[in-house]
Parts: structure tokens; sequence; C-alpha cells
């Protein structure tokens, strides 16, 4: 028996099948369109997610010999904050997805936060008032299509980030529903509640007749219908993915931290209760099991492995995005150079959708052996961000950083971070965390995995990372960051000004 876990990201769509060892059977992955109407606009079409996201779980199966009778479950991790509107009848969506590196309705959240709403969202969901999150984009759906807001009035829409999206689709439009985590991201749900919040849907004109309905994130939701063949497979986990790989990681424990290294960066902290930010991170469950919240600190950055594509197919120093770790590792240094990749704005702990990007620090004596090394650095400075603020936050001290996503394999940008964090850096045999999280998920919702034991045996240590670099280096090279960092800000000082090609971020 096996556990088949949807991981439908930004850039892709994948389905992983995991064994009972918590080992990865069987991969297949599809990458789909990016589509960027206007500068600042990044959109994907819900169709494409679909039949791509379907089209690899079916090609696993075979690929690896596995009938659907053989899956004990299903689990669903996503792409978060992305928002789809579609017709309950149809099942077809109203517009393209809005994506959630998005900035179209940066001016909306700049006009709420000046009304002095910051603070009421900032207590109810634990976010900041930023056109990351799915409520701004819901309304611009409503607000721009034509006859769509009278139509969700009337209940004859439906709206969901993409679990939802997938969920309704794979039982042909019986379920309409999210788990905690990805109710959480929308700035409409109240975590402390755990309710959908009726002044936060007025605040942003969101009827709630398009609402789903929220679930724990361990929980046997519904059946998929025959998309994977006769047998009636249950979905019995949904987990925003950088919650699912926490809970991939094992960081069970009050403390333990997790980064991922994708297109962007996401760092979480198990803080077990709820913990208000004062540093510009996000209070935000990080999953929920038998009507238990356990919660978690959350700091994103919008361009991490973005930064290498952007190196490889906007510059074409690289002809594949392994090429720039021997090109790295050829300059002992970056040459005084640092690049602060704000293309799309700055995440967490600045919070900042006007910044772009910026290279400081140029010399003649600068090559593309250095830039490379600057944006290598540039990842590992802006994750180092996230954590002090976490550390600090938390009340905690260093601890190790359990990494995964991509550019985890990389091992001089590991090596970086654990240079600039000064602590250890620990990176899994299963990297896969994300959508083994998922797969926890539902395993443990349908009693393939008995319980958390069964889960915390299955992580394995491939390498840990200690620092080399000496203290005093590793903070002369954080002040001159924060120093890069303040030459970026606030550069776009209206959605006009924004840049072409502002759209690969995270995930």
């Amino acid at each position: 028996m096996f556990i088949l876990a949807l991981d439908q990201g930004t850039t892709s769509s994948r389905a992983i099948l995991f064994n009972q060892a918590g080992g990865v059977h069987g991969v297949v992955q599809r990458e789909f369109r990016q589509i960027y109407p206007k500068p600042g606009w990044v959109e994907h079409d819900p169709q494409e997610i679909w039949s791509t996201q379907i089209g690899v779980a079916v090609e696993v199966l075979g690929q690896y010999g596995v009938s659907p009778r053989e899956l004990a479950a299903i689990g669903i991790t996503n792409q978060r904050e992305t928002t789809i509107v579609w017709d309950r009848a149809t099942g077809q969506p109203i517009h393209n997805a809005i994506v959630w590196q998005d900035r179209r309705t940066a001016s909306l959240m700049d006009r709420l936060k000046r009304d002095g709403s910051a603070e009421l969202l900032r207590e109810r969901t634990g976010l900041v008032a930023d056109p990351y999150f799915s409520a701004s984009k819901v309304r611009w759906i409503l607000d721009n299509v034509p006859g769509a807001r009278a139509r969700a009035e009337r209940g004859e829409l439906a709206f969901g980030t993409v679990d939802s999206w997938l969920a309704s689709r794979l039982t042909r439009g019986k379920l309409h529903v999210t788990d905690v985590t990805n109710a959480s991201r929308t700035l409409l749900y109240d975590i402390h509640a755990r309710r959908w919040d009726d002044e936060l849907l007025k605040l942003f004109q969101v009827p709630r007749a398009i609402l789903p309905e929220v679930c724990d994130s361990s929980h046997v939701y519904g059946e998929v219908t025959s998309e994977l063949g006769p047998a009636s497979v249950p979905i019995a986990g949904i987990a925003g993915d950088q919650h699912a790989a926490l809970f991939g990681q094992q960081c069970t424990a009050r403390g333990m931290v997790k980064n991922t290294y994708g297109t962007g960066c996401f760092m979480l902290m198990n803080t077990g209760e709820a913990v208000e930010s004062s540093r510009g991170l996000l209070t935000t469950p990080a999953w929920s099991r038998g009507g238990e919240v356990t919660y978690a600190l959350e700091g994103s950055v919008f361009v991490g492995g973005a930064a290498v594509q952007w190196l490889r197919d906007g510059l074409q120093m690289i002809e594949t995005a392994a090429d720039i770790e021997p090109l790295a590792a050829s300059v002992p240094d970056a040459g005084g150079a640092y690049l602060v990749p704000a293309f799309t704005g700055l995440g967490a702990p600045y919070w900042d959708p006007h910044a772009r990007g910026a290279l400081v620090g140029l010399s003649r004596g600068v090559t593309r052996a250095h830039l490379a090394r600057a944006v290598l650095e540039s990842i590992a400075h802006q994750s180092a961000d996230l954590a002090e603020a976490m550390g600090a936050d938390a009340g905690l001290g260093t601890m190790a950083l359990r990494v995964d996503g991509g550019a985890a394999r990389n091992d001089l940008l590991m090596q970086m971070q654990a240079d600039l964090l000064q602590a250890p850096v620990e990176r899994p045999v299963v990297t896969e965390t994300t959508a083994l999280g998922a797969a926890f998920l539902a395993g443990l919702a349908v009693g393939f995995w008995k319980g958390d034991g069964d889960l915390a045996e299955s992580w394995a240590l491939d390498r840990r990372f200690e620092p080399v670099l000496s203290a005093d280096r590793a903070d002369r090279e954080r002040r001159q960051w924060r120093r890069a960092v303040e030459r970026a800000r606030g550069w776009a000082e209206d959605e006009g000004q924004a840049v072409a090609g502002d759209e690969e971020s995270p995930r």
C-alpha cells in the first residue's frame, strides 16, 4: 500500500508515491505556464493546474506499476494564497488564478493600512496587510469580472486556494473544502476563534456564500471519483506547502525550525501556542489534528531560487541552475558585491511591496563568478533575516535549521547558510518534505501510520553543515547586507513603476 501526495507548486505539479517507511517509491513532475499580463501581475490557468496535476497522478501510478486499489489515501499540498473563483454548477473558473506573487492589489492594501485596518488584520489573522494574501485577490476578481459580484452573492460561485480547487475537481464538485493552514492565508480567517470572520469579510467585500468549509489538516474529506480509476481513494490530508514541509521535517517539538529553498524561501518555527511577532513575522497555524491546532512563526522570502533562474534565463550567465555552484565556488567571496533580489518586493521581515532588485558594491574586479556567489549569498542572507527575527520573537537561542527544497542540495549554499546563521544546518535524506508532510497527514487520518513514533523514525540525516566562518566576519557580512537592503526599499512608488519580469518567486 502507498500514499499518493499531490504537490501542486507555483511552477509545476508533482505526484509522489510514498511507502510505509516514508520513502519515495516514485515521482512524476510537469511544469505549466506562468502568465504575466502586466508588469507585477502573475496568473495561472486553473485548468492547466488541474490537467497537469491529474496528469502526473495518473502517470506516476502507471509508470511505477501501482493500482489505485493500492492507495491508502491521497494527501494534497499546494502553493498558498493563489486565488481561484469558479462556477459551482459547471466547475469552470471565471478568471485566471491570481498567483500569490501578484502585486496588482498593492494600492488597495496600502489604503487599508492608511485607514488603520492593519492592526485588526494582525490581531485576527496573524498576518500583515500585504497583497501577498488571498483576500484582496478575491475582491479584485469579483470587482473586475462582469457580473461576478452579483453571482457570488447569490451563491453561484466558489472561491478557494489551490487545494480547494483540486479537491473540487477530484470529486466532481462534491467537495468545497480547505484546511486550517490554507484558510489562515486568506486574511479572512480568525486563527484564534478558528472561523471565517464577518468583519474581515465585510472589509474585503467577500460574500460568505463563496467560502469553503474549513477542516483539520489530517481528516478524511471525501473520496476521489473515477479520475484515478475504479477505486474510491480517500482524500485524507490537506496542508499548505510550507506547513506540510514543517510536518514532513518532523518539527513537532516547540522551537524546531525548517527552511524550504524553492523559487522562494519559507522558514517556519514550531511555537506550539500562538506567538505574536513584533519583528514582521507571521503567526500561523502549523497544522491541525483531532481538533487541536499547533501554531508556528513564519517568514517568507519572495525570491530565493528565482534569483538563480534570473541568472540563468534573464542574464544567461549559466546554462542550468546546477551550474551556479561550481561557478560561485571558483571565487572565495563576492568581491564586495551584494544582490538584493527584491524583484517582487520584499517579504518578511520588511514587507515592502515597493522594493525592487538592487546590485550594489560593484567594482571593475567583479566578474560573473562573483555575481553568482552574490546570488547564493542573497538567498542565505534573506533566510538569516528570518531566523534572527524568529529567535528573538520566540525568545529562543540558536538551534539547528532543518532544510529542504531543490536548492538545499547546493552544498555551497548550505555552508553559506550555516556561516551566516552561526548555527548548524541539517539536510535530511528525503528532501521531498513538502509532499511527505501531506502524505503523513493523510496516512495518519486513515491509520496507514499509527502515530507520531512511526513518523519520527522516517527522518534521517544526510549531512550536517557546521559554521566555519568566524563570528566577527559573519557579523560584518550581515551589517553590509542590511545596508544593501536599505538601498532597494521603496523604489517603486506606485503600481505603475513595477518592473517587467517581476514574476518569478517561491515554490
